[in-house]
């Protein structure tokens, strides 16, 4: 299996905190993770999906409190979100006993339920990470074009055939929306659900035109919102907002809408082969959606991640504000091997006023385009940017 950027993080929280959150969604190594750290330290695992882990917690703090001297590992806490209540009891009774810190490490694929729950409970007592599927950093140069096509969920990328991905992929989104989808409450059709996110995926980067889907759809605007809403909080797409700084234009207010996934993407839209990839419209935005979550990614902890637009044209596809820094780094992002930047991209620039000036392409040199503008490969800005 491919290492983890996010274990070193994860090892440390625990010895800061009594409870890590670690949240992604489904598939994409969060058990994995888990139970690397587990063979370094006694755990106890418990998967809240399986009938008899959750009979063990009929009485939760009696089972718990015997495991005090270990790290427990709860994973899918969002089907027994009520256990928030009985954790913050024994990590306070932990506390005075001296044991306060690495008790807890909960699991889960729902951002919204598992944040609303713990944040009543756990105030103060939690630290989230996020651990999304692998990304360009992490597999390096090697593995790049596959991780393109069939995105970053371990088992679709490391499967023994292009055909055999597509099939876990195409599994994958069917058992999101008829078996994860209604276990989380929204009564939302699947095929509906389904066409929005396929047409998400056609529109791969695309401002948010939440009008234009619900003609589509047949529904109001109020509902597009409230679906966008459930993918982004289940951590399969992703809202890019624009950057307002204070200049004098005319500013572009609507995000930008990624399905976070490459791999997804081409199986929402039916393409199964790098050849079917490259002809096809998607391809531009496709790259583009992979670089911007691998650079999101890899940034430190903290980083603020916009686009920006004028009315007028003037475009940077990615700005990335790094914690401690005034200025943000200003990146295109090319899928080819001889990058050309538009005027748009200086005259932004020259709004922006950025601290670095960069251009990411799908070469491997690393070269100057011009006075403070300088071309680099992917994966070398995603190493530069995990060792900021």
């Amino acid at each position: 299996m491919i290492p983890r950027r996010l274990l070193p993080t994860l090892t440390a929280s625990l010895g800061e905190v009594p409870v890590v959150g670690l949240l992604g969604p489904r598939q994409a190594g969060k058990t994995t993770l888990a139970l690397a750290v587990a063979e370094t330290t006694p755990a106890v695992y418990l998967d809240l999906e399986s009938d008899a882990d959750r009979t063990k917690l009929s009485e939760p703090e009696l089972y718990l409190s015997q495991h005090e001297d270990k790290l427990v590992i709860l994973d899918e806490i969002q089907r027994a979100p009520q256990l928030f209540r009985n954790l913050r009891g024994l990590i306070d009774a932990g506390r005075r006993r001296g044991r306060g810190r690495g008790r807890f490490l909960v699991l889960g694929s729902a951002s919204i339920d598992l944040l609303k729950q713990s944040s009543e409970s756990l105030a103060g007592r939690i630290r989230y990470l996020e651990l999304a599927p692998l990304d360009a950093g992490e597999v390096g140069r090697e593995r790049l074009d596959p991780l393109w096509l069939r995105g970053g969920f371990p088992e679709s990328l490391l499967a023994d055939s292009d055909a055999a991905s597509l099939r876990w992929r195409t599994d994958f989104i069917r058992t999101y929306l008829e078996r994860d989808v209604p276990q989380l409450g929204p009564r939302i059709p699947a095929e509906t659900l389904r066409r929005l996110w396929t047409m998400l995926a056609h529109q791969q980067g695309g401002l948010l035109n939440a009008a234009s889907f619900a003609r589509a759809l047949a529904v109001d605007g109020k509902t597009v919102a409230s679906y966008l809403d459930l993918l982004v909080d289940l951590l399969l797409v992703r809202r890019l907002p624009p950057w307002h700084g204070n200049v004098r234009k005319r500013l572009v207010k609507s995000p930008k809408v990624y399905v976070r996934d490459s791999g997804l993407v081409h199986a929402l839209l039916g393409i199964g082969d790098r050849e079917a990839l490259l002809a096809h419209p998607v391809a531009g935005g496709s790259w583009e959606g992979l670089a911007i979550e691998s650079l999101i990614a890899a940034a430190p902890s903290g980083t603020e991640a916009h686009f920006f637009r004028t009315a007028a044209g003037a475009e940077i596809d990615l700005l990335l504000k790094l914690p401690g820094q005034r200025k943000p780094w200003a990146i295109e992002i090319k899928r080819g091997l001889v990058p050309k930047l538009e005027r748009s991209f200086d005259l932004a620039c020259d709004t922006v006023h950025p601290q670095r000036r960069l251009v990411v392409y799908g070469g491997l040199e690393r070269f100057p385009l011009g006075a403070g503008l300088e071309a680099v490969s992917l994966t070398d800005l995603c190493a530069e940017l995990s060792a900021a």
